[in-house]
């Protein structure tokens, strides 16, 4: 049954998204072209809606049954709605935090779900008691504004998504958590139809309505497949989503080493880096798709490997993405101190032999 839905979810959003294209511009859901902005035309930006209806037939289809999953559809049409309303009227930042804090909120106490604890890797738990809460919000706003952000050209973040869809439904596979699978592999059915129409060059844009539903629905797929277990895979979501949670991050530094509003808008995401660097539009999404992969793998050899090894794989991975990211200029291109350090070991070691 699983493989019949999936089939008619993915024809579904193949064959829903025209006309969501149509309505787009009829309701005036579009997006024009500005300074910040890759694309030179008018576009329809309602997709998210094609994939978030092909997803719902899906969940009707299949239902999945889960003692979350009222919460989670409750959480999925609020974000949904915030998205559409975004697509259609540019909400200011503000409302647009609301309706995902409310989303978010949703899950929590209508569905309880909250991290809990972690268990250390050297024996003991770290309980996180009334920070569960807390925490669990922040992490769901969190994931879903990381995949909004990295959305700025044409089939990356549904891409991405689907890297990591793949990633965290496989790895529920392995656990045998059906529901995780089941509503996993909706959403990455429903999205790869979509895609179809997505991918460079695009004739519409998931919208807000996409990014956010998709970010929402991750951020509680990854939840639900890692919640309240060990430190090795706590670290698991935060492996799969690194091409967002990095891009995110380095905004975040970027912005306070500017002295800048952590919501100000810039041209200094990892694509946009990479389009300054002389790669093309299609070429820069596929080197993003490869990174998203490579980190899906990490995430399953780094869930098979002992602590000792864990503990290692993180702590290269942390500089190799520093370096990549001072290399390419996401934190700016005067900023970079790991590579200046090395540079000054070089001049030091070369004065020494000489």
């Amino acid at each position: 049954m699983l493989y019949l839905t999936l089939i008619v979810c993915f024809v579904a959003s193949i064959l829903i998204t025209p006309l969501i294209k149509k309505l787009a511009f009829v309701i005036g859901a579009t997006d024009r072209p500005n300074y910040r902005k890759v694309h030179q035309s008018i576009m329809p930006r309602l997709g998210g809606l094609a994939i978030f209806i092909s997803f719902m037939a899906g969940i009707f289809l299949l239902r999945p049954e889960n003692s979350y999953s009222f919460a989670i559809m409750i959480g999925c049409l609020i974000i949904v709605i915030t998205g559409f309303c975004d697509d259609l009227f540019e909400l200011p930042a503000k409302y647009k935090l609301l309706g995902q804090l409310a989303a978010a909120c949703s899950v929590v106490f209508l569905g309880d779900l909250q991290m809990v604890f972690i268990n250390l890797p050297f024996g003991g738990q770290l309980q996180f008691g009334f920070f569960s809460i807390p925490f669990t919000i922040l992490w769901i706003v969190g994931i879903t504004n990381a995949i909004n952000l990295i959305d700025g050209l044409d089939g990356l973040a549904a891409g991405v998504s689907s890297i990591a869809l793949i990633t965290i439904s496989g790895m529920a596979m392995i656990q045998g958590n059906f529901y995780v699978v089941a509503v996993g592999s909706i959403v990455l059915a429903s999205t790869l139809g979509f895609l179809f129409y997505n991918f460079h060059p695009a004739s519409i844009f998931m919208g807000d309505t996409g990014a956010l539903f998709l970010g929402f629905i991750i951020s509680v797929l990854s939840l639900l497949g890692f919640k309240n277990v060990t430190f090795i895979s706590f670290v698991i979501p935060v492996i799969i989503l690194g091409v967002p949670i990095s891009d995110t991050l380095f905004a975040i530094i970027r912005r306070i080493i500017n002295k800048q509003p952590l919501s100000a808008p810039d041209k200094s995401h990892l694509h946009h880096c990479m389009l300054r660097m002389g790669y093309s539009h299609r070429q820069t999404v596929l080197l993003i798709y490869a990174i998203a992969a490579f980190f899906g793998l990490v995430a399953v050899i780094y869930s098979q490997a002992r602590i000792g090894g864990a503990l290692f794989l993180i702590g290269m991975m942390v500089i190799i993405i520093e370096i990549i990211a001072e290399k390419i200029g996401l934190m700016g291109k005067d900023h970079r101190p790991l590579l200046n350090i090395v540079r000054t070991l070089k001049i030091s070691t070369a004065k020494d032999r000489s």
